[in-house]
């Protein structure tokens, strides 16, 4: 196999439990075209798959991506504009995928997150980081911009933060992107990352599988609108939908009558 067909990994982390691994430490797990692609496929597949509850995104090696490849932005650099766009797609596609997956998607950031990468931890539901972890919308230094990110950084950071970091191309710290919402939990090395990870995966264990999802959408669905009656019924309707649905029966059920719930692993 390739370097490019090995960049991406899926591994059973545990039962119920997906990793997708950027898997190229020795390029800083940088991504190209090809690397874009590899990882939709993945995510899509993890998507599809009904043994998969929870997706966890990281990446091998010192760094969680330095962005994009260097050969890659050379080769973007003599193509045509519409060669560009059809690049530019794929990667806002890639994006839209991780952002929406129907599973709750944890990120492991350690190192450097440049460029995409800040927008693929910007796409991810919970993101734990080192202390040594840094981030850089690095594209300005290029002459260019983080267009395709922009969606997802702006409503991880806020358009204030996004204003100075987008133009400033400053590097910012761990502590301060969890200030600005871009990462939820800061621990102080990678053996503590993992120790906190696999203790968000048994909360998450807890969880109803489909309430999990129903949740992710229903964010989506009031994020930015106003609370007018059209938002009021939908979510009127939403909460009827998954009481009489199959999971809301079992899980109001199991606590009524002090019993797990059988969504729950034995061994939690």
């Amino acid at each position: 196999m390739t370097e490019q067909e090995t960049a991406v990994l899926l591994k059973r982390r545990a039962e119920g439990i997906t990793e997708v691994v950027l898997n190229r430490p020795d390029k800083r797990n940088a991504f190209d075209d090809v690397i874009i692609q590899q990882l939709i496929n993945a995510l899509t597949e993890v998507n599809d798959d009904a043994d998969t509850k929870v997706v966890i995104l990281r990446s091998e090696g010192k760094h969680f991506s330095a962005g994009a490849d260097l050969g890659w932005m050379r080769r973007m650099a003599d193509n045509t504009r519409q060669e560009n766009l059809d690049d530019s797609r794929e990667l806002a596609r890639l994006m839209n995928v991780l952002n929406h997956l129907s599973k709750p998607v944890i990120g492991l950031v350690q190192g450097a997150a440049f460029g995409g990468a800040v927008g693929l931890a910007a796409c991810c539901d919970i993101v734990i980081a080192t202390e040594k972890s840094s981030f850089c919308l690095s594209e300005v230094k290029l002459g260019l911009i983080p267009a395709v990110i922009s969606p997802y950084v702006v409503r991880a950071i806020g358009e204030r933060q996004a204003r100075r970091y987008f133009i400033s191309a400053e590097v910012f710290t761990a502590r301060q992107a969890e200030e600005y919402g871009l990462v939820h939990i800061v621990c102080d090395d990678v053996e503590a990352m993992e120790a906190r990870c696999n203790g968000m995966l048994e909360q998450l264990a807890l969880n109803g599988p489909e309430a999990m999802k129903a949740a992710k959408d229903l964010v989506f669905a009031v994020s930015h609108k106003p609370i007018n009656d059209t938002v009021i019924d939908d979510t009127a309707h939403r909460i009827a939908d998954t009481r009489v649905g199959e999971e809301g029966q079992e899980g109001l059920s199991a606590f009524l009558n002090k019993r797990r719930a059988n969504w729950i692993p034995e061994n939690k």
